[in-house]
């Protein structure tokens, strides 16, 4: 078992030398002290290019990174397959780890999402921060808010949606007689409130313009671009100028995370006493759960495996009895022996050390394993080695989010926003996160192995 942050290996090269080997594509680096502490974390389209801009004399003399340059001993990437991806993940790391020299993206301040209510009879588009779970379509989360925004107002002109807060229900006679807003007047909404547009019309400009937040805008690009090749032969250069911008802001859509993949935690709030009532109901336990853990198995490339344990009290993450192990017993690739290491290694008895975090010696109400069958029988091997009566161990496989159990041959199918699923999601989501974000410690014994060291 690892701590939280190891010092930095002295065999290692130096970190000015390291960066030189870094690869030439998006990510994240690390930079980190002496101690092995995470002093700052930066997005890269170029990982290369850019953390080794650190380590030449401009940086030294820069008084914006001299400070930090003076501090670094070592450091780390994960690559990211692109730049928005980058971003996203260097904002999750500066948000778990809050190293010393970021200032931004520490604060509670989410990525903004476009949703559509769905449910509505005339369905608003809106800019948020505090998207819902359900009776919408959500895309995001977006990196940039003000491309966000301004990528909204050219749909809203070419697809002439509401973005207002009105109740509109097509039974209620009292809106024939409202007096729709100034954007009616400006032919960027088909005014729904006053009834100008029919339910089915008003759905149909709905679902044209999801084809194009779904990817399909190459017709609708390629008017714009014959209006602006028009507009310029006639010398309209400020119409040609505008639509070269509004056809960038439709491209750039694309320049966003997933819902699922890219969940933000902050952002869609869990109810955890329900989640846990939840849990005890379908799992069938006889008193509600406080405590659950969960474990996932990650590998660096196919080579290095990685485990992580992160404990849950009442609901919530307790970060103290979060554990990261460094799998020892298993060669190459290989799922079920790792976990088996890893329940092994976490619930083998032993005697309970001077300070030892109580996380070690108490057993969890929900041990919540990443993956399907397979896994669940593997830990399930290594408490009937050892002995022991296991706590109540599931698993939760991703693709179908069915939640397999021991003695049971067909999976639980939980309702998708049940709250006793979200909250395994989020368990078994943290896990994942916590093996993946550090996998960067690993990259040492890599670069040492490629003769660097």
């Amino acid at each position: 078992m690892s701590s939280p942050e190891p010092p930095a290996d002295a065999s290692a090269p130096p970190p000015g030398e390291k960066v030189k080997l870094f690869p030439a594509a998006p990510g994240v680096y690390l930079m980190k002290d002496a101690q092995g502490r995470v002093l700052y974390v930066g997005k890269a389209k170029n990982l290369r290019n850019r953390a080794g801009h650190y380590f030449t004399k401009a940086a030294f003399d820069d008084p914006r990174t001299a400070d930090l340059v003076k501090l670094i001993t070592d450091i780390d990437f994960l690559e990211a397959p692109s730049e928005v991806d980058a971003l996203l993940l260097e904002a999750r790391l500066v948000k778990d780890i809050q190293p010393k020299f970021n200032v931004d993206l520490k604060d509670d301040k989410t990525f903004p999402y476009l949703q559509i209510r769905t449910r509505e009879e005339f369905p608003r588009v809106e800019f948020t921060r505090a998207p819902k779970r359900r009776g919408v379509k959500l895309y995001g989360p977006f990196t940039s808010a003000k491309g966000l925004r301004y990528a909204m107002q050219v749909l809203q002109r070419i697809f002439k949606f509401r973005n207002c807060s009105l109740d509109i229900r097509e039974a209620d006679p009292r809106w024939r007689w409202f007096r729709p807003c100034l954007l009616h007047s400006i032919r960027q909404c088909t005014a729904p409130c006053n009834f100008r547009v029919t339910k089915e019309e008003y759905r149909k400009q709905i679902r044209s313009l999801q084809l194009v937040l779904e990817g399909k805008k190459d017709r609708l690009l390629a008017e714009m671009e014959k209006e602006m090749q028009e507009a310029s032969t006639a010398l309209q250069f400020e119409k040609a100028a505008r639509l070269r911008d509004e056809m960038q802001a439709l491209r750039n859509l694309g320049l966003r995370g997933e819902v699922d993949r890219d969940a933000q935690p902050e952002v869609f709030a869990l109810e955890p006493r329900k989640g846990l009532i939840g849990l005890r109901k379908v799992l069938g336990l006889p008193q509600t759960p406080r405590s659950i853990e969960g474990v996932d198995i990650a590998h660096l490339h196919g080579q290095e495996m990685v485990a992580s344990l992160v404990t849950f009290i009442d609901g919530m993450p307790f970060k103290a009895g979060y554990r990261r192990y460094r799998i020892k017993t298993v060669v190459g690739v290989d799922d079920f022996a790792s976990i088996r290491e890893v329940i092994s290694r976490r619930f083998r008895p032993k005697p309970i050390r001077p300070g030892a975090a109580e996380a070690e010696s108490i057993f969890p109400d929900i041990l919540l394993i990443d993956g399907g069958k397979g896994q669940l029988n593997a830990a399930q091997d290594v408490f009937r080695l050892l002995g022991i009566e296991p706590p109540c161990l599931i698993s939760l496989a991703k693709r179908e989010e069915e939640v397999y159990r021991l003695g049971e041959a067909e999976p639980l199918r939980l309702s998708r926003h049940s709250a006793a699923l979200r909250l395994l999601q989020y368990v078994r989501d943290e896990a994942h996160r916590f093996a993946q974000h550090y996998h960067h410690i690993l990259r040492r014994k890599k670069f040492r192995e490629d003769g660097t060291g």
